[in-house]
């Protein structure tokens, strides 16, 4: 059995925490893209967890854990979250972690060039706008794995006589690359050898055939969890291209980030905030720039894990959605973070676009058009009550699930779970 939990919006939408909630059920949880670029937070008998890198089933004493091949690896991150979990008192976590051999590095000259790229960007881009990116160095890893010249985990662990050498020349030929690019940035190439020269022995204990280890779990009918990165409309192809992210954050970045069929693939789990927010550049049609998202955004305390970056917020936007939908297939839906909307008297959803009175048939690829379109909104009633101490889906106040069961009719997909507060136990499960 392998299920998937699957962003819906643009990121941050709690996706750790419906896993957080999941994962004492499952007997492997498996990140299949990203790097260390997003975040979420798991809150566990008061303790806090901030996740980047590492799968969040590590909060599960019983689970194993894996980065899969489509994921990107900076390997002083690794250790250094691992540390952090560790030193909050998470046990047995090395022992349950494990790295696909076929994972490319993230190198700090990548983080470098990340950065010096935002800057090319802003300064020949005609509105001065940058990708807002997150410098973590994802995408000019994800590039050079493109272009055939990235380094992945097993050219440094493996123990042939004569692959050190091998490592040490094409390091050195991908900075070379990098520096001809950007211009002879100082970098101390000498001083990051010997830093992986040591992480080549700390590394191995982790690292795993991933083909090999996910069939593995398959055939031996463990019960699998897919965590996903980021979120559909992050997705280099179907997301707000180019404000979005270097891989595949939806259903097709499982199958090939890590290597299985995708009738091995059972539910997919769509999660989705109960409004909307996004982090970075690029067009943003339900965003509120006014008392409205002022107001979300203060009290649905919207930071980045990672960055620390101030979210913009604005309206639950239902195409979106839809068309998330159609790409990923949910069979059921987490909605999220509904109580941020207790206080609102009216709250408007996003249920079309349109151009000069011509309405869109689905969300539109082109940025130019995404940012001319009008919202039309359907006005819907709060519910004006504190649902932070509800224990029971029929307990929530009507116009609560009438905002839910407005959702669900107008995606066509059930509503599971419902988020109404920070806490592992602020989850409501929902009869579908």
């Amino acid at each position: 059995m392998v299920n998937v939990v699957l962003g819906a919006q643009w990121g941050d939408e709690g996706k750790g925490k419906l896993v957080d909630l999941l994962v004492g059920k499952y007997d492997l949880v498996a990140r299949c893209a990203g790097g260390n670029n997003a975040g979420h937070t798991i809150v566990v008998n008061g303790v806090k967890y901030d996740f980047h890198m590492l799968p969040s089933g590590l909060v599960n004493p019983n689970c194993q854990n894996l980065l899969g091949n489509g994921v990107v690896i900076h390997i002083p991150s690794f250790f250094n979250e691992l540390e952090i979990l560790e030193s909050k008192g998470l046990k047995n976590a090395r022992e349950r972690l494990f790295i696909s051999s076929r994972a490319h590095l993230v190198f700090d000259f990548h983080q470098r060039t990340d950065k010096l790229r935002e800057l090319e960007l802003s300064g020949n881009a005609k509105d001065g706008k940058k990708i807002g990116t997150t410098g973590k160095g994802i995408g000019p890893t994800y590039s050079t794995k493109s272009s055939r010249s990235g380094i992945r985990v097993h050219h440094l662990v493996n123990d042939n006589p004569e692959a050190w050498d091998q490592f040490v020349a094409m390091y050195r030929r991908l900075l070379e690359t990098r520096k001809k690019r950007y211009g002879d940035f100082e970098y101390d190439a000498e001083e990051g050898l010997a830093r992986y020269k040591k992480y080549k022995e700390e590394l191995k204990p982790f690292v795993v055939d991933s083909v090999v280890f996910m069939h593995k779990a398959i055939e031996t009918k463990k019960k699998i969890l897919v965590e996903g990165a980021n979120a559909l409309m992050l997705d280099i192809d179907f997301g707000t291209y180019p404000y979005v992210t270097s891989s595949s954050t939806g259903i097709a970045g499982v199958i090939s980030g890590l290597g299985i069929p995708p009738k091995t693939i059972d539910e997919v789990y769509g999660v989705v905030k109960a409004y909307t927010t996004r982090v970075g550049e690029g067009p943003f049609p339900t965003e509120q720039l006014n008392e409205n998202g002022d107001k979300l955004q203060q009290i649905g305390a919207e930071f980045g894990v990672t960055t620390g970056r101030k979210r913009r917020c604005g309206w639950l936007d239902l195409v979106i959605l839809k068309y998330s939908t159609l790409i990923n297939g949910y069979t059921s839906l987490n909605i999220t973070k509904l109580d941020v909307l207790d206080t609102f008297k009216e709250i408007p959803v996003g249920l079309s676009y349109s151009i000069q009175g011509k309405k869109l048939d689905l969300f539109p690829e082109d940025l130019i058009t995404l940012g001319k379109v009008e919202v039309e909104y359907k006005i819907l009633p709060g519910w004006q009550e504190d649902i932070t101490k509800v224990t029971e889906y029929n307990d929530l106040p009507e116009n609560a699930k009438k905002y839910i069961k407005f959702i669900e009719d107008f995606v066509g997909v059930p509503v599971e779970w419902v988020g109404t507060g920070p806490g592992r136990e602020s989850m409501l499960h929902k009869a579908i």
